[in-house]
This record gives structure tokens, sequence and C-alpha cells, in this order.
């Protein structure tokens, strides 16, 4: 399997998956700016593939979310997460959500593995 997929072509730009983007209670201005960072990142680090952004509200959780992100895990590829409220979404098992302290509002997480594990 893994060798038909080195066959696919690479993709010209990243793609930004976004799980929770309309019940987040983020203005549609500030979405924008968080994309369009999130998009000049991925180019900037040469990543061209598939990525996804979860829009946490912690006063509005969404179980299935969480599943989600555990789902998505699976694939390896790059998890981010835009804390609308005071918290962020519980990680799974062995993960931790490292700040990234590039972005001015620091509320964009990204999924990391823990050390050790």
């Amino acid at each position: 399997m893994k060798f038909l997929n080195f066959l696919k072509p690479k993709p010209a730009q990243p793609t930004i998956l976004c799980y929770g983007q309309q019940s987040c209670g983020v203005s549609q201005e500030q979405i924008q700016s968080v994309m369009e960072w999130l998009f000049a990142s991925l180019l900037n680090a040469e990543y061209l593939g598939k990525s996804h952004i979860i829009w946490y509200d912690d006063a509005n959780p969404d179980p299935a979310r969480e599943q989600t992100v555990k789902k998505i895990v699976r694939s390896g590829e790059p998890i981010f997460l835009y804390r609308c409220g005071g918290k962020v979404q519980p990680p799974p098992k062995g993960y931790y959500w490292r700040m990234m302290d590039e972005y001015p509002s620091m509320r964009i997480y990204q999924l990391e593995v823990k050390d050790g594990e």
C-alpha cells in the first residue's frame, strides 16, 4: 500500500482540513488570519501535504472531536488546535499540545508526541 502512495503526485500546496470552525465563536476575520498564518507556516516549512486544525471551545466541548483527533493521529498528518476559550482539548494518550508561540495570540497549538513514548 505504501508503495502506491509513493506513486501519487505531490500536491502543489498544503491542504488544511478544519473541524469545529462554525461553532467556535471566533470572527470570520480572525479565522481568516489564523488560516493564512498556518498556510504560510506550512509553506515555509516546505510541507505540502494534508494537515488538520481543530477549533476548540472549552465552553462547548464536542466529544466527537476528541475521537476525530485520535483518528487523525493514525494518519501521521500534522494536527493543530486553535484555543477559542481558556483551555485546550485533552490530547490523546502519549501526546501533548505544544503552544506555537510564533503566532501573536498564543492560541495555536500543535499536537506532539511526548518524549519517551
